[in-house]
């Protein structure tokens, strides 16, 4: 039509009939519009987590006016200034994560805890913020910024979102997360094998540089699970010594290892040692390791947790008054 204006990327300006109301041509033509956009916002969140920005949909060839107007129908939900989801809230925590740093805009990456918890390195943050870093100042709600000028090596890209590099992110857990959940993300990053020989160089001076140092020094802190850090604490409560943790003997990998009283302890989670392959596995193993001289006891979570006197006595026994077979 003539004198109608147009916008970028040929989508053409909102119909000046409502597309409810209008006669019946109009209708379908503007109906086929709103499809044609709405197909292309979809097709753009589907490869970023259900997440899209305004600055996107404007250099894809959406108008102010027609993002606006889906954010007026709830097709948009506002997340942070500028970055939307598209179609519902039901997001996973990773979607929020790369909401977060796409609202803190270009150079923006995850940090902290929350690439901590992107990385497996831990199950969940302490508080409910999600941290970002970047070279320059910003504030978001429910972001918490922090300022570093980051190398090419502190910055990875996982499932599209930027973040900081396991080591980096250790480097950082250690300024300001508790001692166990810097030792917990020690721990997984190391199970995970996402360190590199050497890969962690802990600044000198820099904040949490000494607890760091400290638990990469102590190699007999290295445990994969919440129960094994129980059974390190209860040895150590009851002044018994002190295992070598997730270590080799006789070719197997083992949960804990006084090599002086060849002594090896497994510590049986159930997702871990559930069903009739893992019982005959792990059978398999104790065998292989009694044939070679080594006592074997399996301990369960319940036992840690509710008779760690009676699991205490039992290991004083075995490491202090010998003993010919363990079970």
């Amino acid at each position: 039509m003539a004198g109608q204006a147009t916008t970028r990327g040929g989508w053409g300006a909102e119909p000046a009939i409502d597309p409810e109301i209008g006669g019946e041509s109009t209708t379908r033509a503007a109906r086929r519009r709103e499809s044609s956009i709405d197909h292309l916002i979809a097709r753009l969140a589907a490869r970023r987590h259900g997440i899209v920005t305004r600055r996107l949909l404007l250099a894809a060839g959406l108008s102010a006016r027609q993002v606006d107007h889906r954010i007026a129908l709830s097709r948009l939900h506002v997340l942070h200034r500028g970055v939307y989801a598209v179609g519902h809230l039901a997001l996973t925590l990773r979607a929020h994560h790369l909401a977060a740093v796409l609202a803190c805009g270009p150079g923006a990456v995850l940090s902290h805890e929350s690439a901590a918890v992107e990385a497996e390195m831990l199950r969940e943050a302490t508080a409910g913020e999600i941290h970002v870093t970047l070279t320059r100042r910003c504030r978001r709600p429910g972001i918490r910024t922090h300022q570093a000028a980051l190398t090419a090596g502190d910055i990875h890209l996982t499932e599209g979102i930027p973040m900081t590099s396991p080591a980096r992110t250790l480097v950082d857990l250690a300024a300001t997360a508790s001692t166990p959940n810097l030792e917990r993300a020690l721990n997984e990053a190391r199970v995970l094998r996402l360190l590199r020989p050497g890969e962690l160089d802990v600044p000198a001076g820099a904040r949490g540089a000494r607890r760091l140092r400290a638990l990469l020094d102590d190699t007999t802190t290295f445990t994969r699970s919440e129960a094994e850090r129980r059974l390190v604490a209860l040895v150590l409560k009851a002044q018994l010594p002190r295992p070598r943790t997730n270590t080799r003997v006789g070719g197997f990998e083992v949960d804990a290892h006084w090599p002086d009283h060849r002594l090896v302890v497994e510590v049986d989670g159930y997702a871990t040692h559930a069903g009739k392959r893992a019982f005959e596995r792990d059978r398999h193993r104790d065998a292989i390791l009694q044939t070679a001289g080594h006592r074997v006891l399996r301990l369960t979570w319940r036992q840690l947790t509710t008779e760690p006197e009676a699991t205490a006595a039992r290991l004083a026994v075995l490491l202090h008054g010998g003993g010919a077979s363990a079970t």
